[in-house]
């Protein structure tokens, strides 16, 4: 089969995983290729695989009779780090990896938060990202404060899987109902329990006393707690308080309360927690299953990741001659194995036109003298015709395993349409670069290994590429933050005739253009490795144009964190899903972190670019309305309607924290298992320790200004009218957060205004 294909294609093998893409099916019922990963800070510690055996165990038998014997956990797989001892019953995983993993097990960033939760910031039914246990949690017995694992493994389950939200709100805990009483946010409302305000506690005792209205509000004094009865006849639900023995259920129609000011009534209009579930893709094709037999247990494998390899596949056929692909192509490789790879990586390079040449075997990318070895290799001239299969058969005789993950790059509007079929059948990326003469640099930056070792992965700083006219200087800097600076680079490539350049750091140190190092492959670019640790501050680059005739410059810069034990600020970007077709809307997805903690108060801004160049430029907010569910949690969104024509779309997000507006959220995320403060039993109040919390005085901490670029990879528009040719056909955005306050004698009503065009504009009536 030969393609016309202007292409890079990047095969990666084992620790190379794609976007978040979970490889959970959905088989006769029972669950395949679940996996549970470990993060490599983890220690080695026997006792917690066997932990979450027994946890996936359980969660089985309660997820079954919870869905009314429709599905369980058949097949699950725990990814065990290389950090770890090898023993002989650890297999070697073929696409699995930590960053692709459906549950982490890592520490929390900071002291407090055992809390376990799931990532999800979708609309409601769309699937979570991960859910995240913490080995405390796996390994100290929380059975009085969140029920047992298992049962919590389900709660998070069906955010994860379904994309349902909880049922209790810590933020809003009560609400005055339609009968005019007060009640606890609940669903159902037949769990029973009492309204108490603790006095004064001393060990597991306390005195307590009745909640008083707040004439202000209507409602109970700040103080006030809700307590359940240990004994209940209430089977639901799983979303307000699986700790509960009696709650087997999902809250469904009947059952649902529909007043409560909870996540769930938010995002889902209203309907029941097992309303979403049930129209859920896994439950089209999973009848309830006959008999009365518990479902089979679980099976587990033990994998465990060893040397990362990678497989660079390079078109060199003629269609590369156009445009300057093959130099860019070059120079991003070249940045690529020189800044981005891990160190101790093995890799190989194939070459192909019409047929393929193995050019190098794997090596051992230990230092300068290996990568060079790889980079010398480079295709010099493009001829010949495309044979993605020859290209594609011959990376694989290259790296015998199995397991390959394609990550793709479609290079210019001709590429073989059917490209990204090869990432989406092996869970990797999919990039398209054209006009963006930088879209190849940040797609190759974004290929890291995700093995969930983020203090080893490279950050790209700046990316920005500069028309500037004859004999004109251009100016710019970039912001070095400190928990970043080791193996730093400053890369400026050229069209026509390398520029005069001048870096500055921000203790005055000058870089010249004597220091930069041009590539011996004439490939026209000029790099600097920064000495020791990057200067933390503002630093400054000025570029001269020697030419008379005007010139395109490109800037790049790129890091890693500053030590093992520092984690550094992250930003990802993706789009809520890769094809569309028209007029159904997308959303753009920044999120921006440092650890598991959100970054709050940042520029965030989209780059979307569609096949025939044009681009659109987008303000993300993480303010909680429009496309963002939850206001404040580091996930930076935004609705994107603009369409330009059919075809590829490309997306770049740039995340910069300017004059000291920047800080960290050290609060507790949404989406987790309820902390339970006590119970009721036999008439008397018994207590779990208070769960560790952030004073507000404490809530937030400063983040110094840090700038981060990342390639949100490519997706697919169909069915869209030509360019400039649509009419708007998106209705204003929903109100989601209406409040009423009592001012004297007269109600407030306040809200967040959506846009004219969902989140776009401003709305006329």
């Amino acid at each position: 089969m030969v393609l016309s294909l202007y292409a890079i294609l990047f095969l990666a093998l084992h620790l190379l995983p794609g976007m978040k893409s979970s490889m959970v099916h959905l088989n006769k019922n029972g669950y395949d290729g679940v996996v549970i990963a470990i993060n490599p800070s983890v220690p080695e510690d026997e006792k917690l695989i066997q932990n979450i055996k027994e946890m996936v165990t359980e969660a089985s038998t309660y997820l079954f009779h919870a869905t009314k014997r429709r599905v369980y956990f058949r097949n699950v797989s725990i990814l065990i780090p290389m950090t770890w001892k090898s023993k002989s019953e650890y297999l070697m995983p073929k696409q699995e990896s930590y960053d692709q993993a459906d549950v982490i097990v890592a520490n929390p960033y900071l002291k407090y938060g055992d809390d376990p939760y799931t990532l999800q910031y979708g609309q409601c039914g769309e699937k979570g990202k991960y859910i995240h246990f913490t080995p405390n949690f796996l390994l100290t017995n929380n059975l009085p404060i969140y029920g047992s694992r298992g049962r919590v493994f389900v709660h998070e389950w069906a955010h994860l899987r379904w994309g349902i939200f909880d049922e209790y709100n810590v933020d809003q805990p009560f609400y005055i109902s339609r009968r005019n009483t007060i009640e606890a946010t609940r669903c159902s409302t037949h769990i029973t329990g009492i309204n108490v305000v603790f006095k004064e506690c001393q060990g597991g005792s306390c005195i307590t006393r009745p909640c008083r209205r707040d004439s202000l509000t209507g409602l109970y004094e700040a103080k006030c707690t809700f307590i359940p009865e240990k004994s209940q006849t209430a089977k639901d639900s799983i979303m307000f308080m699986q700790s509960l023995s009696s709650v087997t259920e999902f809250c469904t129609a009947e059952t649902h309360n529909m007043e409560a000011p909870n996540l769930q009534n938010k995002m889902c209009n209203r309907r029941s927690t097992w309303d979403v579930i049930k129209d859920s893709d896994d439950f089209q094709n999973a009848p309830p299953m006959t008999g009365t037999d518990s479902p089979p247990r679980p099976t587990f494998s033990l994998l465990k990741s060893k040397q990362r390899v990678v497989c660079l596949v390079l078109d060199k056929s003629g269609s590369m001659d156009s445009e300057d692909r093959l130099f860019r192509m070059n120079q991003a490789v070249e940045l690529y194995l020189i800044q981005i790879i891990e160190k101790g990586s093995l890799v190989g390079m194939v070459t192909f036109e019409s047929y393929a040449t193995i050019q190098n075997y794997l090596t051992n990318i230990t230092d300068e003298n290996a990568y060079e070895k790889i980079t010398a290799n480079l295709p010099q001239a493009a001829d010949g015709g495309t044979s993605i299969c020859s290209g594609l058969s011959a990376g694989f005789q290259e790296v015998k395993q199995s397991g390959s993950i394609i990550h793709t790059i479609a290079l210019g509007p001709a590429a073989a349409k059917e490209l990204e079929t090869l990432s989406n059948m092996t869970g990797g990326h999919r990039f398209y670069a054209n006009k963006d003469i930088n879209g190849l640099t940040d797609a190759f930056s974004r290929i890291s290994s995700r093995s969930g070792s983020i203090t080893q992965q490279a950050i790209q700083l700046e990316s920005k590429s500069l028309t500037i006219t004859g004999k004109k200087w251009i100016n710019g800097t970039v912001p070095v933050d400190s928990t970043i600076g080791n193996d730093t680079f400053f890369v400026v490539t050229w069209t026509i005739q390398k520029p005069e350049i001048l870096l500055q750091d921000p203790k005055g140190t000058r870089y010249e253009t004597s220091d930069f190092k041009e590539d011996k492959l004439n490939i026209r670019s000029a790099r600097l490795r920064i000495p020791g640790i990057a200067e933390t501050g503002t630093w400054t680059y000025h570029l001269l144009n020697k030419q008379a005739k005007s010139q395109v410059l490109t800037v790049t810069m790129t890091t890693r964190a500053r030590s093992p034990t520092t984690l550094p600020v992250i930003a990802t970007a993706h789009m809520s899903q890769s094809t569309t077709h028209y007029p159904s809307p997308m959303i753009v997805y920044a999120q921006v972190s440092q650890g598991f903690l959100p970054v709050l108060g940042i520029n965030v801004t989209a780059i979307i670019e569609s096949e025939d160049g044009h681009q659109v430029i987008l303000e993300l907010w993480d303010n909680g309305a429009g496309a963002d569910t939850v206001k404040n949690d580091g996930i930076y969104s935004r609705y994107f309607t603009d369409f330009h024509g059919n075809g590829r779309y490309s997306l770049k997000v740039h995340a910069q924290a300017k004059k000291n507006t920047a800080r960290l959220s050290l609060r507790q995320k949404q989406n987790r298992a309820l902390y339970m403060p006590g119970y009721l039993e036999n008439g008397k109040i018994v207590l779990n320790p208070p769960r560790p919390d952030v004073n507000d005085d404490m809530a937030e901490a400063e983040v110094e200004d840090f700038s981060r670029l990342s390639s949100g990879g490519s997706f697919i528009v169909s069915g869209a009218p030509p360019a400039g040719s649509h009419t708007h056909v998106f209705p204003p955005g929903k109100i989601t957060d209406l409040e009423a306050k009592f001012k004297g004698d007269q109600i407030q009503l306040s809200w967040t205004a959506p846009g004219n065009v969902l989140d776009k504009g401003k709305v006329e009536s």
